[in-house]
């Protein structure tokens, strides 16, 4: 591999019982740090999204063997268990937050768990973890209108900005959904670079505002982890993601459509 096709890891809850809503996509503390020694035994050297996305526009080398630790919505387990076990290793990594979804004066409900409270992002912020957004009430955001698009991006960006003191840089989209609309709008409320799922390598000729990702899930053994962040065999472990996601993306793209002209 090199530095022209790179690992993102997608993360969400990391605990050892998480709510049934969130149990799929969450990762055990232990199967956690197994995967961070796996990491560090192959000489990978994570990166933050915000240090990728400036090296692809810059031409700027990057480290040997770089990969992106993300993890999405801002569970509460990232700052309790994923936490400790970065600091060991000295690794970064990029938490995206709805908002919304955190303990605190922004609160509007609808999360799957525990989520994260303003002072544990903080901590995290300190510790050397970007922090990014990943908009305010974690709508599909290729559905929504346009007033209620740039609502939930620059909304999710102003309160970031707010409680930590600078704004985000790198987005992440929710559910991995987007379009050029919405491409267009996260690009517009002043984000550099923004992720989506895909679960293959990201390069640099995506663009900035369509990088993909690698699914961590609880299924996830070690050397199927082992597979996915050294890249291979990638199209078989998700085939059935792929041909889920392009029937679906048919019926979004009708969907939304139809929301837009009835707007």
């Amino acid at each position: 591999m090199n530095q022209a096709a790179v690992p993102i890891l997608m993360y969400h809850a990391v605990g050892p019982r998480p709510a049934p809503a969130a149990y799929g996509l969450s990762v055990s503390p232990e199967a956690f740090a197994e995967q961070m020694e796996v990491l560090g035994e192959r000489g990978f050297t994570p990166v933050t999204t915000a240090r990728l996305g400036r090296a692809w526009r810059r031409g700027e080398p990057l480290p040997p063997r770089p990969v992106l630790i993300t993890f999405d919505d801002g569970y509460e387990g990232v700052h309790r268990h994923a936490l400790p076990v970065l600091a060991k290793h000295g690794f970064p990594s990029t938490v995206f937050v709805s908002t919304g979804w955190l303990r605190g004066e922004h609160e509007t409900g609808g999360a799957l768990d525990t989520m994260l409270d303003w002072d544990q992002v903080r901590e995290l912020s300190a510790a050397g973890t970007e922090i990014g957004g990943h908009s305010h009430t974690h709508p599909q955001l290729d559905q929504l209108d346009d007033v209620r698009l740039r609502d939930e991006t620059l909304r999710c960006k102003e309160i970031i900005a707010g409680e930590l003191g600078a704004a985000p840089v790198s987005f992440a989209y929710p559910y991995g959904y987007s379009s050029r609309r919405v491409r267009h709008v996260v690009r517009a409320a002043g984000f550099a670079q923004s992720l989506a799922v895909g679960n293959a390598l990201a390069r640099r000729r995506q663009g900035p505002y369509a990088l993909e990702r690698v699914t961590v899930r609880r299924s996830t053994g070690i050397e199927e982890f082992e597979r996915l962040v050294e890249g291979r065999a990638l199209a078989r472990n998700f085939a059935k993601d792929r041909a889920l996601t392009r029937g679906y993306a048919i019926v979004r793209r009708a969907r939304g459509a139809v929301r837009l002209i009835r707007a």
